[in-house]
Parts: C-alpha cells; structure tokens; sequence
C-alpha cells in the first residue's frame, strides 16, 4: 500500500477547484521503501531535477491519489527526507527495465506502469 502523486500542468478551475491541465504521475511513496520516482525518458524526465523544473512552472500544482494539495516543499521532503527503522529504506532492485537507478537520496528512478 502506497500513496501516488501527481502535478497537474494547469490552474485548478477557480469554481470547483478541480486539477485541470494534463497530469503527470511523480511517483509513487510505500512504507519501508525508497521513493519510487517515474521518469519518462520519452519525455525527457530522467531525473529528480528535471520534476523540481516542471514543478515550479507557474500555474503548476501538486496533489496525492486522493485529491489533497500537496506543496512543492512537501512533495520534496516526501522523496527526499525517507528514513525507516535504523536508516534507509529498502531499495528496488536496479535491472534494466522497471528501476533504472538509485537516486543520490531516498528515491530510485522507475519506469512503466504503477499501482
């Protein structure tokens, strides 16, 4: 069990407050697990920087599986600040096609589909 985050490319609509724009899955946070953050090489998302620049492009925003606003800063402590038991979490397994590397922290890159 998890929680996913996603940035929504727009403004949310000033009425209802609802995410518009396109939305972009970040990643995926589980207990006891380094945060697993999708890249798109496709897209050119490769790396925990190239998040950080789409993040802060205006009119962007940050919300989780379950609609809550997340902040730019807490969406940064949620990947990056990740500490289980007597030091870091477990780690997915680099093999060449779902993980494609170990971030320089508490996050490892991943690819394709997530649940």
């Amino acid at each position: 069990m998890g929680t996913n985050y996603y940035l929504h490319t727009e403004p949310p609509c000033e009425c209802c407050g609802k995410p518009r724009g396109e939305e972009l899955h970040i990643g995926k946070s589980s207990g006891g697990w380094c945060f697993a953050l999708h890249v798109v090489p496709e897209d050119s998302i490769n790396t925990l920087d190239d998040w950080r620049a789409l993040w802060t492009q205006p009119g962007s925003s940050i919300r989780n599986e379950y609609g809550e606003k997340v902040t730019r800063e807490e969406m940064e402590r949620v990947i990056t600040q990740r500490r289980w038991r007597d030091g870091m979490p477990s780690r997915h397994v680099v093999d060449g096609g779902h993980c494609l590397g170990h971030g320089d922290g508490t996050w490892d890159y991943i690819t394709g589909e997530f649940s």
